[in-house]
């Protein structure tokens, strides 16, 4: 039976590379699922056989490890950042937010007159 090893969801492209790359080199047998058109589902690294769990939870806490020590001097990117990345995205989030909250106070304007 299958069993969960990684979940990928909020997992950077880069890491999610990594952790692949280091599992295919150490032989484990996996496979992996996605998040779906609407980003809803698992996105996850599974085995394939649960005997191979602990492993393949040895070969992955090490790859993490080596991760981590890899991403330890990587600058973090700062909120001004990201937003000058993509300012398309955050404008429409705005947008959408400033939208949900007019139309959750509209009915209120008139009770206060």
């Amino acid at each position: 039976m299958a069993k969960l090893l990684f979940r990928l969801n909020g997992v950077t492209d880069e890491e999610a590379d990594y952790v692949r790359q280091g599992l295919d080199d150490a032989g484990v047998h996996y496979y992996e699922t996605s998040q779906g058109r609407w980003g809803i589902s698992l996105a996850a690294i599974w085995l394939r056989d649960e005997s191979d769990y602990p492993e393949a939870q040895e070969v992955l806490d090490r790859i993490q490890a080596q991760w981590s020590e890899l991403m330890k001097d990587q600058p973090v990117p700062t909120m001004v950042q990201r937003i000058r990345e993509r300012p398309a995205s955050v404008l429409m989030a705005l947008i959408a937010v400033a939208g949900i909250l007019g139309l959750t106070l509209l009915p209120f304007i008139g009770v206060f007159r």
